[in-house]
């Protein structure tokens, strides 16, 4: 099973994996979060990601679901990359995680297309879904 480490906000990461176990019943395997600290120089902050990777692999790989591309956690974390084995997908959400938790025995690049397709499925305008136009919601 592939192992996820959340890269994001403290807050946002404790809430995604809190609601995450509230949907499924119990806190997932293989599941962990790195809180940024924002005060933090990146070399620290990249042993904390290492150690994280580290500790949520079990052989199959590690995807990491970052909140924001092109940050200094997510350009630290692209050092730890290998391909097929450690990969990223930013601009996680609680749909888009639900959907890899749901789907992790997959390969690594089925998995990323379940992360991107989840994250993307999950964001929707309530009045153009249709069922709600009918009914005049």
């Amino acid at each position: 099973m592939i192992g996820l480490l959340i890269l994001a906000q403290k807050d946002f990461v404790a809430g995604l994996i809190a609601a995450a176990a509230h949907t499924l019943g119990e806190r997932p395997a293989q599941l962990e979060g790195v809180g940024v600290d924002f005060s933090q120089t990146p070399e620290p902050m990249e042993d904390t990601i290492a150690r994280a990777v580290k500790n949520v692999d079990c052989g199959d790989g590690v995807l990491i679901l970052a909140d924001v591309y092109g940050a200094t956690h997510t350009n630290t974390a692209c050092r730890l990359l290998v391909r097929g084995r450690i990969e990223l997908v930013t601009g996680v959400n609680l749909p888009m995680l639900l959907r890899v938790l749901n789907y992790r025995r997959l390969g690594m690049d089925d998995l990323i297309d379940k992360a991107l397709s989840g994250g993307c499925g999950g964001i929707v305008c309530a009045a153009n879904i249709p069922a709600l136009r009918e009914a005049g919601g």
